[in-house]
């Protein structure tokens, strides 16, 4: 595994993009939970050189009630889709979306916590102040090799019930207070989780806000440290934006409980709490 993700910090702007041109692949990772296609966005307009990677197709597995609704593909389907992008193992990775960098999230720790260098576009396509391209790129076909998820990042159902850990939810606070679920089955949370919401990590214009607010944020939920933390949301994508968060703090790397509340909420004969 390499220390390169010790180097490169898990948020970079604009500007350092700029600094760094030629050194890194762009990645557009456009996403929509309604159903819309990020790649007709991505055909529409991208950042100039961006390729595209879809979250459906090369960040996720099958769903399942068992499993969730994206738990984390097999490690030859997210290789192979890595080549096809031209992607190779020793390359750096910026991943943007238009949601603040809470779907890019995905992609990115995925790629770091194999010990690929990768962050975040803090802005997102907004950020990009020239003129969008709709020309997509011809790149090689990469050398990225399959490398299986580690353990030490990652929970499951029964590591996300324990005591053990200290359990943090990345939804918006209607769905974890349990005011409306239209996605799940069960509304509520997983009982003693905090909430974070991963969008308070952002401004109006999806920026991270301040280093001291982020800090705050997380203060408020008994979190000054990743250690024995559990990241989840509805299915392991913006659950990642936490976890990403901390990591920019410098407070440690936690783990994260892929199948999130679309597994959890299946389970039946799991309690669940509302506020």
């Amino acid at each position: 595994m390499s220390n390169r993700d010790s180097i490169l910090q898990p948020f970079v702007d604009w500007t350092w993009c700029v600094g760094n041109w030629g050194r890194f692949v762009l990645v557009d990772t456009r996403w929509y939970l309604d159903g819309s296609s990020g790649k007709d966005a991505y055909i529409a307009g991208h950042i100039p050189d961006a390729v595209f990677i879809d979250l459906d197709e090369s960040l996720s597995g099958p769903a399942s009630k068992e499993a969730g609704r994206n738990p984390l593909p097999d490690p030859g389907v997210f290789a192979q889709g890595m080549r096809e992008a031209g992607i190779s193992d020793a390359d750096t990775v910026i991943a943007y979306d238009d949601a603040g960098g809470v779907i890019a999230a995905r992609l990115v720790w995925m790629l770091r916590s194999t010990g690929r260098s990768a962050a975040i576009l803090d802005g997102g396509i907004a950020s990009y102040p020239g003129e969008l391209a709709t020309e997509a790129p011809q790149r090689r076909e990469g050398d990225f090799s399959a490398q299986s998820w580690p353990s030490t990042l990652l929970a499951d159902i029964s590591d996300a019930s324990s005591e053990q850990y200290k359990v943090v939810d990345a939804r918006n606070r209607d769905r974890f207070e349990g005011h409306q679920d239209p996605i799940d089955p069960r509304p509520g949370h997983i009982p003693s989780a905090v909430n974070v919401p991963c969008r308070e990590n952002l401004d109006s214009s999806g920026r991270l806000i301040p280093e001291v607010q982020l800090r705050e944020n997380f203060a408020r939920a008994g979190i000054v440290s990743a250690e024995n933390i559990i990241a989840y949301c509805g299915s392991g994508v913006t659950a990642c934006h936490n976890l990403l968060v901390l990591e920019q703090l410098g407070v440690g790397k936690g783990r994260l409980f892929v199948g999130g509340w679309s597994q959890y909420g299946h389970a039946t004969d799991r309690p669940v709490e509302t506020t």
